[in-house]
């Protein structure tokens, strides 16, 4: 299954410069003579790849980009300065569709490869370039042209950053509703989710990813039962998942516990190493239980787990605790994709406090302190 980011934008590439229309005026020379300079080039505007961003969300505010017009020639032979290009950032795989005819421009695949979407206008002729020996004083000149205009459709096929994986119910519909725009189906009854559900959070310019929220899984998935098995591959890309476990189940339901150790089994028995994939622990619904309930409740999962992962408690009907999750993920995934700039005010570093490595204690900034 393909999933979309879309944008539209419009793009505007700069005018070139007139050209000058001039004659040389200088004192005890009698005989002067045109000495218009020609205009300088219009910019052009340009996509860019950066491979560190994976979402096209910016481009929802800012849709319009223009490139600098180009300056206009003056006297004494001076040529325009052109005008500077515009470079417009995108993440990779981005692919360029002209809005009006649906014809593909191109694509950007690598690193600061360059895509030329809208050509500046070329200069203008000043009345310097139309001396000959028939004609000494031209009073003619030419107009730069104009630079391209066009309405761009951007295309981006998402992987998920983040995986959400829990049984039916755990409460990953309503989360991913709450962090981002997507509004996949939320119910009270088992398998709302028939297929993945994608969103985009965004914190800010360049502060976004891609959350996906894949069908909840049962006992047995990895051999083919319920809904999960076909998107237990969708996991392995992602680059961190987050274990959704109820904590206040309804009678009949498995307790947290229980419910955790099911999804271990299914990780295992999967294979691809999924089960090693980096995953936090977000115990939900902490809004139907009081404080000391969910303590208990924590306490019992990092004993019965050996837990030393990083742990949230959080209500993704109330939002209690979800700004802390959003804003640990974004931080986590920003080492992940540059893992050779540490972040001084990261809460998730050094790694001994993230993972919990070499202690028989939980992260101090879990959020039930």
């Amino acid at each position: 299954m393909k999933f979309v980011d879309e944008a539209e934008i419009r793009v505007e590439a700069g005018d070139g410069g007139n050209g000058c229309v001039s004659f040389r005026r200088e004192r005890f020379i009698p005989k002067g003579g045109p000495d218009g300079g020609d205009g300088g080039d219009g910019g052009s505007v340009f996509l860019v790849g950066d491979p560190g961003l994976n979402t096209l969300v910016d481009f929802r505010h800012a849709r319009r980009h223009r490139a600098e017009r180009g300056r206009d020639g003056m006297g004494q032979n001076r040529t325009g300065r052109g005008g500077q290009d515009k470079l417009i950032q995108v993440p990779l795989g981005t692919r360029v569709f002209d809005a009006e005819t649906d014809a593909l421009i191109g694509e950007v695949l690598t690193a600061d490869q360059r895509l030329l979407v809208a050509q500046g206008g070329f200069h203008g002729i000043g009345n310097a370039r139309y001396k000959s020996s028939t004609n000494r004083a031209p009073r003619q000149s030419k107009p730069g042209t104009a630079g391209e205009r066009r309405v761009l459709k951007l295309e981006l096929i998402l992987l998920a950053d983040v995986g959400l994986l829990g049984l039916p119910n755990a409460g990953k519909s309503s989360l991913i509703r709450k962090l981002s725009s997507a509004r996949p189906r939320v119910a009270d009854y088992p398998f709302t989710t028939l297929y993945p559900n994608l969103g985009v959070v965004s914190l800010g310019p360049r502060q976004s990813f891609v959350i996906a929220d894949i069908p909840g899984l049962i006992a047995g998935a990895a051999e083919g039962a319920g809904l999960g098995t076909r998107f237990l591959k969708h996991l392995s890309r992602t680059r961190l998942l987050l274990h959704l476990v109820d904590i206040a189940p309804p009678e009949g339901s498995p307790p947290p516990v229980e419910q955790a150790g099911i999804i271990l089994d299914e990780l295992h028995a999967h294979g691809d190493d999924l089960a090693e994939k980096e995953r936090w622990l977000v115990l939900n619904k902490t809004d139907l239980l009081n404080p000391d309930q969910a303590a208990e409740v924590q306490r019992d999962l990092i004993n019965a787990l050996s837990w030393k992962g990083p742990l949230f408690l959080i209500s993704a009907v109330t939002g209690a605790g979800t700004d802390t999750l959003t804003s640990a993920l974004t931080h986590r995934l920003n080492e992940l994709r540059h893992p050779f700039e540490p972040a001084a005010d990261n809460p998730l570093s050094p790694s001994e406090e993230r993972t919990g490595a070499g202690t028989d204690e939980q992260p101090s900034w879990h959020p039930l302190d």
